[in-house]
Formats: C-alpha cells, sequence, structure tokens
C-alpha cells in the first residue's frame, strides 16, 4: 500500500468523478501515488492494465516480451490478427502500451527493460519488484519463481497477486504481507440516525427516531454524537462512544453514566466511527500446502473450490513437466496426463467418492481449455483483479485472504469435444473460443442479431467483448446499439472506448466505431434514439422480428421495464446488467424458462414530504431537495414564464388553465420583469444579498412567530422536539465558514445566486471577492416585521389541503387581469428573452449554488452541513461507479450469451443458467438459479396448460376477418368469446349493437381496430394484441387465457 502520509497529488473531479464516490479523495491520492508491476500481457493482463489505468494509479510497468499467438486475441482487446508475426513490437507488453497509456494521461505506461523470457530470466523478474507497490502476474510461470517473487514481495512490503484464466475456469491468489492495514473494510457509508432520547441513565439509554429507520449498529461499535439538545452537554463531539445494542432502536452506551443530568437529550445526530482493521496473509508457498479456508462464487457448487485449487495444482505440474506448456485443446492423452498428476497430488482425498466422474469431468475440462484465453473470462477475472491492486494501492477494502477459484462449467458439454471440432487455425481471433466450445458455436456468435441499449460503460465493456468473441462479425450478423446520449469528461474513467478527443461525440457512434477498430468485421448500426413507446416507428415490430436477443446497459428501471415488456412479447433473450460502486448484479432472461425482469420489483423510493421540505427538514437530503427545487422555480422556471409571456399573444388563456399557482405564476413573472429586473452586475448582486435575507432570516422569523420555539401540541407535547428541529434565522456574514463542510456558505451563495441571475438576464458576471464586498457594503436590507394571519402547514395532510385549496375564481380571474395588465406589453420588448438555466450536477456554478442554499438552510436547523462533492452526488442522484465491477458484471453477462447460443452436445436446464449478485469490496461473490416463471392454470379442450407471462395466443392466419377470428377459437381451443379487446377499446362484446356487430363481422381485424380507435396502424406494425374473454363450449365455465398475438402482415 502507498503511504499514507505520501504528499497529497491533485485529483481530477471531473475525470474521476463517479470513482470517488466509490473510493473517496483520501483512496484516490494513495493510488495516484502508487506503483504496479503486471507481468503478462496476454487477455487477463491487458484487462487488469485497463482497469488499474482507468483507476488512476500513478505508474505502471508492463512485462511481457511473449510474441503474440492467436489464443491472446480471444481476450486481448488491443492486439489483431496482424500483430501474429510482428517480431519488432517488444512482444505483447510493446505492442499494447501506447494503446493503454492513451486510457489515462496522468498514469505513466512503461514496458520494463531487460527482461529476455518469462521463463528463464528469473533475476530480470525479480528485480522489478524494486519499488513496486505491487506485483501482478497474469502468466504461468514456474513455481519456484512464483514462490521466489512472493517472498521477495514480502520482504519488501509489496503485494502479490497472481491470477490465471484457462477456458471457463479461472484463480486469484493475494498476499499483502503479515500486516497489511484495511482503512474502511467495506467502503459503506458509516450508519447515520438521530436521537429521539438518551435517558439520564446508567448507563445512559439511546432511543432513535423510529422514521429515520434502524439504527444499523453492531454491539462494539464507536459513535459520535453532534449537535445534542439538552443531557447537560456531557455528550462531546470530539469523543467516541462505544456502542451495546439493545434493539433495533436502541442502545446503550456503556461509557456514560448519565443520572447526574438535569434532562434528558432530545435531538442529536448520530454517526458511526469506521475503525481500520489489520489482515495477516499465507505465503504463496505455504498457501498452496494448505489453502485454509476459500471464498465461495457458488453455494450450488460448495465442494467446487478444493477440486479447481489441486486441478489447477496438477495442471502446473504438467506445464512445469512440459516446457510450460498446457495441453493442446482436445488432446485427451495430455488431457488424462493432467488427471493423472491430480490424483497423485490428492492428499486430502477429495478424489475418492468420484464415482460418477463429476472431478474427472472438471479437470479434463480444465486441460483441454487451459489454452484458450475467453473475453468473458478476462473480463470477470479483470474486474475482481484490478480491485485487488486497487485495495493493495489504496488500503480501502477488503482484499481476497489466499485463493479465489471461479468457473463456468456449466456452459461446457458433458464431455470435452472431439479434437476435430476444437482444433484451432493458429491465425485466427476465434481460436479460445473454438478451443473451448468448437466451431459450430463460434458460427452461431458470428450471425447473432443483438440489441444493444445504452453505450455508457457497461454498453462499452460488452461491445468489447462481444468484438473479441465475434459476435455480429458474419455476413448475417448485426448488433444495434442506441444511446441518446454524449461523451462528458467525467464518462473516461470507466467508459473506456471513449478519449478526450471524443467528448462532446455521441455515444453510440464512437463506441460503435471502436468496437469495429478491434474487429473490422464486426457488423454495428448505431441509434441516437431513446428505446420507448414514441420510438417504437423506429424499434416495432420489424425491427425486433429480426433479433436473437436483447443487452440493456441502461441507468434506470423505466426503461428496464419497457424493454423487458418488449421482450416478453417478441420471447427473446434479455441479459440484464447494473452496478453501484463495487456491487454489482446480473439477470438473464430466458423465454419461457426463467421470470421476466419485471416479475419481481424493488419497492418505490419513499418521497419527501411537503412539509417537511418547505419548514421542517432534519436531513441534509432534504435542504439539498429544497436547494433544488428553489435553483428550479428560481432560475428555470421563471424564465420560462416571463418567455412564454413574451412569445404568446394569448398568454392570458393559456395561464387559465393553472387553477391553483396562476396568481403565483403572474407575480412571477412581474416581480422578474418589472420589479427586480436588474440592468447590471451589480443589481445582481443586490437581488442575491436581499434573497438571503428573505430565505435565510426572514422566513425563519416567520416561522419562529407562528411556532414560538416554546410552543406546545394540543396534547401538551413540545412543538419542536422529535424530527421537528427548531430553526434559527441567519445573520448574513461574508466570512462566515460552517463548522462541518468547512465552506464559505453566505459568500458562495451571494456570488453564485448573482452570477445565475446575471446568466439569465444576459449580463456579464464576475467572481472577484473585493468587488462583492464593496458592492455589500452599500446594501440597504429592509427591516422584518413578522406578519399576522400567514397559515404555515406543520402536517403533511396540512400542507396537502393548502395546495389544493384554490382561490376563489372570480377574485383569482380579476386579480390575473390587473398584474397582467400592469405588464410591459411584448411588442414592447422585442428581441427581449430570458436564458432560463437547467440545473446540471456537473456544472460547478450550479453546484456551488445549490451546495451554498443547501448548508444555509442546514444551519438554520442546525443540521451537520457537506461540501460541494459530497452534495452533489445527493443533489444530482450520482450512482458511484468504477471500472472494475463494470467490467465483472459484463463478464458474467457473456457467459450467460454462451449458453443462450447453445452448448453442443448438451441440453441446457434452468439451473445451468445463473444470475449473480457482487460486492467486490468485502469480497462477496454469489451465483444462482434463476427464477422460474409464475404459473396460471387454465382447462382448454379438457386438458390442463399452465402458462405463463412468456406464453400467448399466436395467430398466424394473415388478416383475417372478426367472424373467422371467432371461429378460429371455437375450432382451435373449442372457446365461446364474448368479448374482444384491444387496449381501451372493446371491439366485440355479447351485449353491443346489434347492428354493429353485424358489420364489424365481415371485417378485416386490423379494419375493425382502426375503425374503432380512429387511429391507422404504423406500417412497420406486423403484430395487434388482443384481449378475450371466453367460455368453455362444453362446461360454460370462463378460461382465464393470456393475450392473443395476432399477425396481420
Amino acid at each position: 500500500m502507498a503511504d499514507p502520509a505520501a504528499p497529497a497529488s491533485v485529483v481530477d473531479e471531473k475525470l474521476y468523478s463517479r470513482q470517488l464516490y466509490v473510493m473517496g479523495h483520501e483512496a484516490q491520492r494513495r493510488m495516484m501515488s502508487s506503483k504496479a508491476v503486471l507481468i503478462g500481457v496476454s487477455g487477463l493482463g491487458v484487462e487488469v492494465a485497463k482497469n488499474i489505468i482507468l483507476a488512476g494509479i500513478s505508474s505502471v510497468t508492463l512485462c511481457d516480451p511473449t510474441m503474440p499467438n492467436s489464443y491472446d486475441l480471444g481476450g486481448n482487446f488491443y492486439l489483431g490478427e496482424s500483430d501474429l508475426d510482428n517480431r519488432s513490437g517488444g512482444g505483447r507488453a510493446g505492442l499494447c502500451r501506447d494503446k493503454l497509456a492513451g486510457l489515462n494521461e496522468y498514469v505513466k505506461v512503461e514496458v520494463a527493460s531487460g527482461v529476455s523470457s518469462l521463463v528463464d530470466d528469473e533475476s530480470g523478474l525479480l528485480d522489478l519488484v524494486n519499488g513496486a507497490s505491487v506485483v501482478v502476474v497474469t502468466v504461468p510461470l514456474r513455481t519456484s519463481l512464483l514462490c521466489a517473487m512472493n517472498e521477495k514481495c514480502r520482504s519488501s512490503g509489496t503485494c502479490f497477486v497472481y491470477s490465471l484464466v484457462n477456458g471457463v475456469f479461472g484463480t486469484v491468489f493475494c498476499d499483502f504481507g503479515d500486516e497489511f492495514l484495511v482503512v474502511d473494510k467495506d467502503g459503506e457509508n458509516p450508519a447515520t440516525s438521530q436521537v429521539e432520547n438518551v435517558l439520564t441513565s446508567n448507563p445512559a439509554l439511546v432511543k432513535v427516531l423510529e422514521d429515520q429507520g434502524r439504527h444499523g449498529l453492531e454491539t462494539g461499535d464507536r459513535v459520535t454524537f453532534s449537535r445534542v439538545v439538552g443531557l447537560d452537554g456531557i455528550l462531546s463531539s470530539d469523543v467516541s462512544y462505544e456502542v451495546k445494542v439493545t434493539g433495533p432502536f436502541t442502545f446503550e452506551l456503556p461509557e456514560v453514566d448519565a443520572t447526574s443530568c438535569s434532562e434528558p437529550a432530545t435531538q442529536g445526530y448520530i454517526t458511526q466511527v469506521k475503525t481500520p482493521t489489520t489482515m495477516k496473509f499465507k505465503s504463496y508457498r505455504e498457501a498452496l500446502d494448505d489453502h485454509g479456508e476459500l471464498m465461495m462464487s457458488d453455494f450450488a457448487k460448495f465442494d467446487r473450490p478444493p477440486l479447481l485449487h489441486l486441478a489447477y495444482c496438477a495442471l502446473s505440474a504438467y506445464a512445469e513437466m512440459n516446457g510450460m506448456e498446457y495441453p493442446k485443446p482436445g488432446d485427451m492423452t495430455a488431457c488424462r496426463e493432467v488427471w493423472k498428476l491430480a490424483k497423485s497430488l490428492d492428499t486430502g482425498k477429495i478424489l475418492d467418492n468420484d464415482d460418477a466422474g463429476a472431478a474427472e469431468r472438471i479437470v479434463l475440462h480444465l486441460a483441454s481449455g487451459s489454452r484458450s484465453i475467453l473475453s468473458p473470462m478476462c473480463a470477470t477475472l479483470g474486474g475482481i483483479v484490478g480491485q485487488e491492486v486497487l485495495k493493495a494501492c489504496s488500503g480501502k477494502f477488503t482484499p481476497i485472504n489466499g485463493f479465489f477459484y471461479f468457473d463456468a462449467d456449466e456452459c461446457l458439454p458433458d464431455a470435452p469435444l472431439p479434437i476435430a471440432d476444437v482444433t484451432p487455425s493458429g491465425t485466427s481471433r476465434y481460436d479460445s473460443t473454438i478451443a473451448v466450445f468448437g466451431r459450430e458455436a463460434q458460427r452461431r456468435l458470428l450471425d447473432l442479431n443483438y440489441f444493444l441499449i445504452g453505450a455508457g460503460a457497461i454498453g462499452c465493456e460488452m461491445l468489447k467483448n462481444w468484438a473479441l468473441m465475434g459476435v455480429a462479425c458474419g455476413e448475417s450478423g448485426r448488433v444495434h446499439i442506441t444511446d441518446m446520449d454524449r461523451i462528458e469528461k467525467s464518462n473516461l474513467s470507466r467508459q473506456f472506448l471513449f478519449r478526450n478527443t471524443d467528448i462532446n461525440e455521441f455515444k453510440s457512434a464512437t463506441a460503435a466505431r471502436a468496437a469495429m477498430e478491434m474487429n473490422p468485421n464486426m457488423n454495428v448500426v448505431s441509434y441516437q434514439e431513446k428505446v420507448g413507446s414514441d420510438t417504437e416507428a423506429i424499434f416495432g415490430d420489424d425491427f425486433y422480428d429480426k433479433l436473437d436477443g436483447v443487452c440493456t446497459a441502461l441507468d434506470n428501471v423505466e426503461a428496464r421495464l419497457y424493454v423487458d415488456q418488449r421482450c416478453l412479447f417478441y420471447r427473446l433473450p434479455m441479459l440484464e446488467s447494473g452496478t453501484l460502486g463495487t456491487k454489482g448484479n446480473t439477470q438473464v432472461v430466458i423465454p419461457g424458462v426463467t421470470e421476466n425482469y419485471g416479475a419481481t420489483r424493488d419497492p418505490p423510493e419513499k418521497s419527501i414530504p411537503v412539509c417537511t421540505l418547505k419548514n421542517f427538514p432534519n436531513q441534509i437530503q432534504h435542504t439539498l431537495q429544497w436547494a433544488r427545487d428553489y435553483f428550479e422555480g428560481e432560475f428555470k422556471q421563471s424564465g420560462e414564464d416571463v418567455n412564454s409571456y413574451l412569445g404568446n399573444p394569448n398568454y392570458a388563456e393559456s395561464l387559465a388553465g393553472q387553477q391553483n399557482s396562476k396568481i403565483e405564476t403572474a407575480l412571477a413573472i412581474r416581480k422578474t420583469l418589472v420589479d427586480e429586473r436588474p440592468v447590471s452586475f451589480e443589481d445582481c448582486v443586490v437581488w442575491a444579498r436581499l434573497k438571503f435575507e428573505t430565505i435565510f432570516n426572514n422566513q425563519i422569523r416567520q416561522l419562529l412567530h407562528n411556532f414560538p420555539e416554546d410552543q406546545v401540541t394540543s396534547s401538551g407535547a413540545k412543538f419542536w422536539s422529535g424530527s421537528k428541529r427548531c430553526p434559527k434565522a441567519l445573520l448574513f456574514d461574508l466570512n462566515a465558514r460552517c463548522e462541518d463542510a468547512k465552506m464559505r456558505n453566505h459568500f458562495d451563495f451571494i456570488v453564485a445566486a448573482s452570477n445565475l441571475r446575471a446568466q439569465m438576464f444576459g449580463i456579464k458576471g464576475r467572481t472577484d471577492e473585493g468587488y462583492f464586498v464593496e458592492v455589500l457594503q452599500n446594501v440597504i436590507v429592509p427591516d422584518f416585521s413578522p406578519k399576522e394571519g400567514i397559515k404555515i402547514a406543520s402536517t403533511e395532510a396540512e400542507a396537502k389541503e393548502s395546495d389544493n385549496a384554490g382561490t376563489a375564481s372570480a377574485v383569482a380571474e380579476e386579480e390575473v387581469d390587473q398584474i397582467l395588465a400592469s405588464l410591459p406589453k411584448p411588442g414592447a420588448l422585442a428581441g427581449f428573452k430570458l436564458n432560463p438555466i437547467e440545473f446540471d450536477k456537473d456544472v460547478d456554478e450550479h453546484m456551488l449554488f445549490v451546495t451554498a442554499c443547501s448548508n444555509l438552510r442546514a444551519l438554520n436547523y442546525s443540521i451537520p452541513t457537506e461540501d460541494t462533492h459530497r452534495s452533489r452526488a445527493i443533489a444530482g442522484r450520482i450512482i458511484p461507479a468504477i471500472a472494475t465491477t463494470t467490467a465483472l458484471v459484463t463478464g458474467l453477462i457473456c457467459l450467460e450469451l454462451f449458453k443462450i447460443i447453445g452448448t453442443s452436445r448438451k441440453e441446457l436446464k434452468i439451473d445451468a443458467y445463473k444470475n449473480g449478485f457482487v460486492n467486490l469490496a468485502i469480497p462477496f461473490m454469489t451465483l444462482s438459479e434463476p427464477t422460474p416463471p409464475a404459473k396460471t392454470i387454465a382447462v382448454v379442450k379438457g386438458k390442463e396448460w399452465h402458462w405463463t407471462a412468456w406464453d400467448s395466443l399466436d395467430m398466424n392466419k394473415g388478416d383475417i376477418t372478426l367472424e373467422e377470428f371467432i371461429r378460429y377459437f371455437e375450432v382451435e381451443y373449442n372457446l365461446d368469446v364474448s368479448m374482444i379487446s384491444h387496449g381501451v377499446s372493446i371491439l366485440f362484446s355479447f351485449f353491443a349493437n346489434k347492428k354493429k356487430l353485424a358489420e364489424r363481422m365481415t371485417m378485416k381485424m386490423s379494419e375493425v381496430v382502426t375503425s374503432v380507435t380512429k387511429k391507422d396502424l404504423p406500417p412497420n406494425q406486423l403484430f395487434i394484441i388482443f384481449e378475450i374473454i371466453a367460455n368453455d363450449l362444453d362446461t360454460d365455465e370462463e378460461v382465464e387465457l393470456p393475450y392473443v398475438k395476432y399477425r396481420f402482415r
């Protein structure tokens, strides 16, 4: 790990924005002063290098003088078939160096000099340890050399990682020494809660507010308190206290005797203190002999890790006996030699009960595919190893202690394929895939037609994997990719297909070009369209009809649910994945086999009550939401309202539709356009200062006038207690700094607000402090006197009642007319237009205002403040992201694609497919069998039919008449149809007008639809959905049926 006391480097927050919410600034600085040595730049090596370079460590030294071979092309995205004959490129390391260096301008990438061979040059390889923070080996080396390198790393305080990928099998080993300091074991935000009360007992008993959730603490944790009201001030904010948990909402403080206090505490904030831990690792030599407890990845394979440890030992022994060469694909003689070695090394008697040959199958498959380097496996292990390197450099998160094994043997046939099916050409990028899955599987990959929705981090990684796998690289194959967004700088730390020169370009087009550079045979069509009901003219029946599957790389649930419905309708597989910092999930959706994505949903996110936002905030989330809303109203909505008035001659008529807000809108227009319209920047500064007084002083004083500090409720309880925090008015102080975030919120608010105001009116702004000091000295702030008769909602019910209470119509109309009449006529302001400002979390000026505004309101209510970085995450709802997790989840998803195309000589069942959840921070991985779809039982023609959401009654009889449609169900299903509907329109029912029914009976079904709905069917629509109600002709019982999928073209 880098020295925590090393000089802090300046962190580029624009570039590392999303990653900083995963790693934090301190860990990022430690990474930026760390050096990694990477030995082996085949598929896994280049994946690891990509991930740690994107993450921004100080330097990476590549060591691999080996000439590329065709297996390398299966996983190394910076090597091509033309590199196989390149003997002047400096081996794999030299050929990849420049492209890797282009990933991050802050990272120094160099090729190790003086190492002639990875097989024979032991001294040169050992010298690479000198000065390194971490050494990573991703190619097979002799055991004696690995042990010597590991021992040198231990003696010099260098972390050591060894990892291999062999077909669908992989291993990781970590040794970070005898005393490795983990500064944050899981990366979770400290548990926080709010005090409801602290009793004057011994020990002091704390109860937290239940409406804020459980306290989330464990006995032995330590916490700090801040802004505590009561308990005579004995709980210091500078001291941490041990916790003894007594319930989900209560805990004791064993170190605190509060019996002498005059009153209990009634409010305060509680924050968990995260404590560092020290880990001890075994050396490589020790772990080979005694691996100890092995990390699991799939609990359905609980006995697999020890078997793979033995199998890898046998494979290593075979390689050392054969010049560090693994068995050739399909060479069963060599594979059985590995099996014999495994049996001879089996001191733990793992293989004694292998009567069914399950263990032998695993060892033979590992040996047969051992030369193969598959892109999905490199991505999966590359994500894991990349994160282990970052842990070594930063001390953030818990490392893998010892060995970890991973496999996807469910992709494989029951027995290794014949040698003729798996023999590589020696010149093809697809040799690694052929060596494991055979030529027929590769042909299917080449001919795939897939729809990739999203070209962000997951989309980029997916395209890269597909280019190496050969997806859509045949004549009939095609990948369609769509994304509306353009590239921003913050994308570059994880969306690795983009460079600085691509900023502001469309993501989908740029990613498509980059993928086709990796594999010129790849056929990619890019779009810049949103996928939804409004783009079905583009992505309609004719589009989905040609697809083999859909892969989502989306960042919102709504879009996923829409795509899920499309996949259900067209019975297409859906590959779904997502990340949240170091956490990732994958879901494979197989028609008829698994439940669909939307079958189970998370509960909706809780919204903040209106009265809490307006008058009673108690968390920084409340003040940030309030600040965002204020930004929206002051700098966007007011400008849009003025522009609507100036541009619409009939504005009064359009305003009439705003029943409850038309007076407020009219007053806001007058205020913006007349009363407070600035003509100079000085006017903007004065406006900002008066706004400060109104918001953070006057409104608070009015609130306290309505609800004094000693107010009690009708039941006699204190009004200002529990989640209601008694506010205090702020006195303007240009030099004030807040205690928590150390920000000059008063000054920042004036600067940001005046500049945003100026921008809205097209006035040039400025930020020099001297100017503001001079102007503010001359601002006259009117005295404030509380008003009587002002009603302030104290509960959510009162807030809703207030919102719903409209002003008397006649009075409202008259007042609105008077306000509009007082405004200058639009013709008198010809050419004048405001510039409404859309909030953008990545624009610093916007965030400066929102942060200052939020913090000032927090200071009003004694809520801990936050800096701009943290405020940006909350207000902008930023999803933390890092390249390692993205690589891992796309690797897992692409392994599922191998299953979807079909495994040779094996019929896959639901237990072969895997959904995944990972958390690289802990570390934790679990793969599990998907859930089958729920079934509905219907009795049709006397037989039970168990149908699911995947089923429909498919009709492909052409565009038949309504009479023929009804007759079809009588003959085919023995059903009497009593009602047919399409969407909200009823097309046929037993109670309908007989004359209309008679007319419709002879009409084509498509004509019936257009006649009833009054809408034409789009030319690209092939199907119409009908819902029917029908009874069994024999029993007269209603039969519950799926929808009818009617193909009319």
